[in-house]
């Protein structure tokens, strides 16, 4: 596989991720803060792809790494904040409510989004879409470091 055919299929998985999110979102599935996070780096690495189609370069291909890794990452926080293994940002999730006054907690209950963090919505093979999102995206950064090694 010639390197140009690897950032192709990185960046293609990455608009496919991207893709299925906005899919989700049709059918119902309201994102959260985070799911939202994920989504920016999907859209960075495409259009990092669309640009190694027009100036290839080892550069261009580790940037794409980072673009997939970073959503890759955010996809592992908030799995694990969905798991409860680790609190999430306090914007989207419960977070500790034990010392808060009764004012503060209808404050916090007032303000709270609508869509939380650490619920999981939908899973497939009980891992949430955030989990294949941390799955996937991490092995799309495993091609484009592969591209990024390959010779032009």
């Amino acid at each position: 596989m010639s390197r140009t055919q690897i950032v192709i299929t990185a960046a293609g998985g990455s608009a496919l991720l991207l893709a299925g999110a906005f899919i989700f979102q049709l059918l119902g599935y309201a994102p959260c803060e985070m799911c939202l996070w994920q989504r920016w780096p999907h859209a960075a690495a495409f259009l990092i792809g669309a640009l190694f189609l027009m100036l290839p370069s080892r550069a261009l291909a580790l940037l794409g790494a980072l673009a997939a890794a970073t959503t890759g990452l955010i996809g592992v926080f908030h799995a694990g904040v969905e798991q409860k293994w680790w609190e999430g940002p306090t914007s989207c999730t419960s977070g500790d409510i034990s010392n808060l006054t009764p004012e503060q907690l209808l404050e916090q209950i007032m303000t709270a989004p609508m869509v939380r963090c650490d619920e999981i919505p939908w899973a497939l093979a009980g891992i949430s879409m955030a989990g294949w999102n941390a799955i996937i995206s991490l092995f799309l950064a495993g091609l484009w470091i592969a591209a990024a090694r390959r010779s032009a």
